[in-house]
């Protein structure tokens, strides 16, 4: 049986299960097909004994050992050719990840690593390396009443001159250190494979289902300070975190997307903010970064002349 879904802006098709994505019921064609197909002898052919992947503008292949081999192709076909004795939800996790990563840098979207939320009727996205607290921080801020955009790809456009964030999909993942300090709990959550203590999260009811204006993207690194700091990034910084933070960023250049991520990444530069916050490793900060995130962002409202009530009132 087919199953239709929505994520990332598309209808996706496919046989193979998703409940981390929210079906539908619709005639309308998928955007996006999941297919299951014997990929052995084409990776025969064309991979070498040391390579897992073989990228080209509209067509990427990959194989993950004891997982799966996987081919994207033309933007809307992801084939996958599961290896023995694997896991759907290892599946899963690479289909949602890397397969969805090709597939919208083969249809000219930018996909950011790290999380997306909703502050004052816009997305600001927390980008950093794994570990840095990018979801841990998205999932603060959920707590204080926004909502979630995304979490892992943040699919970037712009439309009509204007930096846009489109929604995934309502999960989160997060740390059991992280549960603990939120006071969750892990009972009845689905574990991520091979990361057993790092659940997967749903978010149904603080998940934005509607594209809106990226405004900024902040940077969170771990730092030796006993205090967190954050400020503006400008100029070459700028393009030089876009790029360093875009997911899967080696396919740019086998794609041929090197002027077309510069040239993107030149317009976001112009019209969003972009700071680094860089948090201490000794203690757990997450609950102190909405407060301080929100008074940056409000202080920098101010100096532009803007009225952002929201994030006063937020900020409370």
């Amino acid at each position: 049986m087919t199953n239709k879904y929505t994520a990332f802006g598309f209808i996706i098709e496919s046989k193979f299960p998703f409940p981390e994505l929210i079906p539908i019921r619709t005639e309308q064609k998928g955007d996006i097909t999941i297919e299951s197909k014997d990929l052995a002898q084409i990776w025969e052919r064309i991979a070498e004994s040391n390579k897992y992947f073989d990228v080209e503008p509209q067509c990427c292949l990959f194989k993950i050992p004891e997982v799966a081999i996987f081919m994207i192709e033309q933007g809307c076909k992801i084939f996958y050719s599961p290896l023995e004795d694997v896991k759907e939800d290892h599946i899963r996790l690479y289909l949602l990840g890397t397969c969805m990563g090709a597939i919208l840098f083969q249809r000219n979207i930018l996909p950011l690593h790290g999380s997306a939320v909703e502050i004052d009727g816009k997305a600001f996205a927390f980008v950093g390396h794994s570990g840095a607290g990018k979801s841990t921080t998205a999932s603060a801020f959920l707590k204080r009443g926004h909502q979630l955009i995304s979490d892992d790809v943040i699919p970037v456009t712009i439309e009509n001159g204007v930096p846009v964030v489109t929604p995934a999909y309502p999960q989160q993942k997060l740390w059991q250190e992280s549960l603990d300090e939120f006071d969750m709990t892990s009972v009845g959550l689905r574990p991520i494979v091979d990361r057993e203590t790092k659940y997967a999260i749903p978010v149904e009811e603080k998940f934005v289902t509607k594209r809106l204006p990226l405004a900024g993207v902040i940077e969170i690194e771990k730092g030796e300070a006993d205090k967190v700091d954050i400020h503006q990034v400008d100029n070459l910084l700028k393009l030089h975190t876009l790029f360093n933070h875009t997911y899967r960023n080696f396919m740019v250049k086998q794609m041929g997307l090197m002027n077309w991520h510069f040239s993107l990444s030149a317009q976001l530069c112009e019209q969003i903010s972009l700071y680094k916050l860089t948090r201490p490793v000794t203690y757990f900060t997450a609950n102190d970064l909405p407060g301080l995130i929100l008074s940056t962002l409000r202080m920098e409202a101010v100096s532009h002349g803007e009225e952002h009530p929201s994030l006063i009132e937020s900020n409370s």
